[in-house]
């Protein structure tokens, strides 16, 4: 074990934890380390698709809302790589998927806090005020040991699958679409297809497979239990929400009433691009002239409860949810479109006596986005993306997440190295206003 005791250690590299070691770099007297198992940045490989954007626009990169004079910002990633030109002139304002990661990549590969194929296996509070962290390198099996004054837990989100797919999860033929682009062999196999979901990336895998079904022959189905396949709300109004104000009012709600409101808001987050619906009703519509006859079908309302593998493939057991009748469809191929889920790492059971659980059993989290613990200690724990419950529905967004790491570093320090505003939208949520 090294002696030396870093003032932060990060768990997982995504574009959270990203995004704080980038806005850390420049603070010469932090002394900071961020661990993560892949062996390279990757942010949602499987889906790294041809044409594909991310859903916010390129101020949204890891550093701009917080300092946009960093040497991290997406626009000096375009000027190092001789792009800036070819950006101006592609008069988009959201960034291609997989440019997205390339900057990534090239932001993680600059700062020395960030490490690489080291999985986090234990992690133990010492009483003499730090953290054990417990590591093994994937690529060579050596164990590490770090020392940490505070932790920040970035380990992202899982794939989530319906119960009734649970026995499933080591088929070939049944994946979740996290995978699409590692499993093409399995649908360009397929005699049928069928997704489920209807949110950005079940419309995304629809798109590429209906682009794709001329050439490899499939019939084409895709199902949601959703009332139909609707557009995300993307009005200048509805993007208030996803603000530090918006933040503000929400965590200062009773949890019950946040949990109401979280439940009624999925299509501020849920929905498909407008361009991207139209993109697939131009493809049917252009497919269908002459009244020519497609193999495909669209069925919302449709919510799998049971699925049994057959000689042929797989059945898929649905409810209709208005009619509350029971049909049932063949197929031998499935992709899951059906979202993601927070989860507790099990690195994290040696600490399970030191947080503060909620009713749920969900991380019970302070406004500047430190666990609640239940020892006064003088080691604190943050949290990215895990704060859904507490903070709403821009707890996963990218344009908060320089807003997030500037409220941690300042929160670490215990001064304002980077001004968090107060006074960012023209809505007044509460009362107070």
């Amino acid at each position: 074990m090294t002696e030396k005791i870093y003032d932060l250690l990060g768990v997982g590299i995504g574009p959270f934890n990203l995004s704080l070691a980038a806005l850390i770099e420049p603070i010469s007297h932090l002394e900071t380390i961020f661990l993560e198992q892949k062996t390279e940045f990757q942010w949602h490989e499987g889906l790294l698709m041809e044409g594909t954007t991310i859903q916010v626009p390129f101020l949204a990169d890891l550093v701009t809302m917080a300092d946009p004079c960093s040497r991290f910002t997406f626009l000096n990633y375009l000027r190092e790589h001789s792009r800036l030109y070819n950006f101006y002139f592609l008069e988009e304002f959201k960034i291609y998927r997989r440019e997205y990661n390339h900057y990534c990549q090239w932001v993680s590969q600059q700062l020395k806090s960030c490490r690489f194929s080291e999985k986090v296996e234990s992690i133990t509070w010492h009483e003499e005020g730090y953290f054990i962290v417990q590591s093994k390198n994937v690529l060579t099996s050596e164990t590490s040991s770090y020392k940490a004054k505070n932790l920040v837990l970035g380990v992202g989100t899982t794939p989530a699958m319906p119960p009734c797919f649970k026995n499933f999860q080591s088929q070939e033929n049944i994946f979740h679409s996290a995978d699409f682009l590692h499993k093409q062999n399995q649908y360009q196999t397929a005699k049928s297809v069928t997704v489920i979901g209807s949110g950005q990336s079940a419309a995304e895998v629809f798109y590429q497979l209906l682009q794709d079904q001329e050439k490899y022959h499939y019939h084409l189905e895709w199902h949601t239990r959703s009332s139909g396949f609707f557009p995300m709300e993307y009005s200048k109004l509805g993007l208030e929400h996803f603000s530090p104000d918006y933040i503000k009012y929400f965590y200062h709600l009773p949890q019950e009433k946040r949990d109401q409101i979280r439940s009624r808001q999925n299509l501020l987050y849920k929905g498909i691009s407008f361009s991207l619906i139209a993109d697939i009703y131009n493809l049917l519509y252009e497919r269908s002239i002459g009244q020519k006859a497609l193999n495909v079908r669209l069925r919302p309302l449709l919510e799998v409860k049971e699925v049994e593998q057959t000689e042929m493939g797989y059945r898929l057991s649905y409810r209709h949810c208005q009619e509350d009748a029971y049909v049932s469809h063949d197929t031998d191929c499935i992709i899951l479109a059906t979202g993601y889920q927070h989860f507790i790492p099990p690195f994290m059971d040696g600490l399970n006596s030191l947080i503060q659980w909620d009713s749920q059993h969900r991380y019970d989290v302070n406004f500047d986005y430190r666990l609640q613990l239940t020892q006064d200690i003088p080691n604190s724990i943050f949290l990215q993306n895990g704060e859904l419950h507490t903070h709403g529905i821009g707890a996963p967004d990218l344009g908060l997440g320089a807003h997030r790491s500037s409220v941690i570093i300042n929160t670490l320090l215990g001064e304002e190295i980077y001004p968090v505003s107060s006074q960012n939208v023209f809505q007044e949520f509460g009362v107070a206003g």
